[in-house]
Order: C-alpha cells, then structure tokens, then sequence
C-alpha cells in the first residue's frame, strides 16, 4: 500500500520555524492514531516535502526520527514503511540501541572528561571552544548534530588517552542518530549548549571534579530526555 492511495498529509504547508519537529509530529500523531495502518509505504521524501512545503532535508530528519522511535523502517531502493503504532521502550539508533548507550556512555565519557581537565592542552581548549561557540550560533539542526558530535569527541582527544578516542569514534554515529531525535523532539538544544559550555569551562579551569559533575549531569539530561520521548506525543 502507497501513502498517496491511502492517506495525505491533509493540513496546510508547515511554515518554517521547526519544521522537522512539526513534520515528525505530524507524522508521529497519524502512525499512532492508526491513520496510517501497518506496512503502509510512506510518500518519497520529494512527494512528503511537496506536501508540507518543506525540504526534503527536513523530511530525511523527521523520519530518520520515525525510524530511531520504532514507528517506521527504511528498505534500501524500497522506501519508507510504517512497521509500528507505538514505539518502543528504548530508541533504535542504527546497530545500537538509545539503552547501549545509556549503559556505556558514562563508563566512557565521564573519565574521559575527568582526564581532559587535567591533561587539556592549548589546542584542545581552542577546538572545543570554536565548537561551543559554533553551536551556540548553530541554527541548522543537522549542522548542530554535527557539532555536538564534534564536541564529545574532542572531548575524548583532550582525555589523552588513545581507547576513549576509539570508542567514541566507534559509537558517534549512534550518538549522533540519539543527539538529533532528542534535539528536534525534547528541544534540547538550549539546555545541552549551556551543558556543553559548563563542561567545557570546568575543562579550561583544570577542575576535574567539576568537569566530572558537568558532565555526568549532562548525560543524565540526555537519558532523561531519551525516556520522555518514547512515553510522550504531541
């Protein structure tokens, strides 16, 4: 079954102020009001961009977010298909799971950032302020991602230590897939700027306590945001 034989958007064009997370929204409330049924096969993103007046990049971030709640799958050379009416407990995130990540990132991260405020180096301040800086005037969603990604990475580098590197880099993608579904769904973009920026300055002040503390509430945030969004609909 095609969307366009079954079911239509039926609204006007949404305008652009977030127009991802009106577009998921949207197409979030209809897969789980049973208007969209089961195996239907989603419009192309040129035809779901023509009828919301959007552009297909903002399409591509609506169901990359369908996809990591659980409500659709993307079949290479076959399209986009309705595969559930309720998410899951846990977001999917390519090969791992919003729940991998919640169980491994502190065990990660925190140390890895404990390290930085005692190892950091001069260029290691300069990348990541340019990065906090960049994100804090960031107004593309994608782009931002990108960043924050960017940001937890050079993290890592400033630890000094070559295996917090490597894991990070192994798992940015799936960190990227959660960073972008609980930026455009929970708006965590202020708050996670303003966290990112307590991190960082704990870093350049060589406290390592407080760099502990940032960003152990940082990934609390996160998680808490991760377990409002497979629970809530607008």
């Amino acid at each position: 079954m095609n969307l366009s034989d079954s079911w239509t958007p039926g609204q006007q064009p949404i305008q652009r102020r977030s127009a991802a997370e009106a577009v998921f929204y949207a197409l979030r409330g209809a897969i789980e009001a049973g208007e969209i049924p089961l195996g239907t096969k989603l419009g192309s993103e040129a035809s779901l961009a023509a009828d919301y007046g959007v552009s297909r990049s903002v399409i591509r971030e609506a169901l990359r977010s369908c996809a990591a709640l659980g409500l659709t799958r993307t079949e290479t050379g076959r399209g986009t298909f309705v595969i559930s009416h309720q998410p899951p407990r846990e977001l999917k995130l390519g090969t791992l799971s919003s729940e991998d990540l919640h169980e491994a990132r502190p065990h990660i991260e925190i140390p890895a950032t404990t390290l930085a405020a005692t190892r950091r180096t001069a260029e290691d301040l300069e990348r990541l302020s340019g990065l906090i800086e960049q994100m804090e005037q960031e107004d593309d969603p994608a782009a931002w991602v990108d960043l924050d990604t960017a940001f937890h990475a050079a993290i890592a580098q400033a630890s000094g230590n070559s295996v917090f590197v490597k894991v990070v880099s192994d798992i940015r993608e799936a960190m990227a897939r959660q960073s972008e579904t609980v930026n455009l769904v929970a708006g965590r973009r202020g708050p996670s700027n303003a966290e990112h920026r307590a991190i960082y300055q704990a870093v350049a002040a060589q406290d390592a306590a407080a760099a502990t503390q940032a960003m152990t509430g940082h990934l609390s945030a996160v998680q808490d945001a991760v377990s409002t969004i497979v629970r809530s609909k607008k």
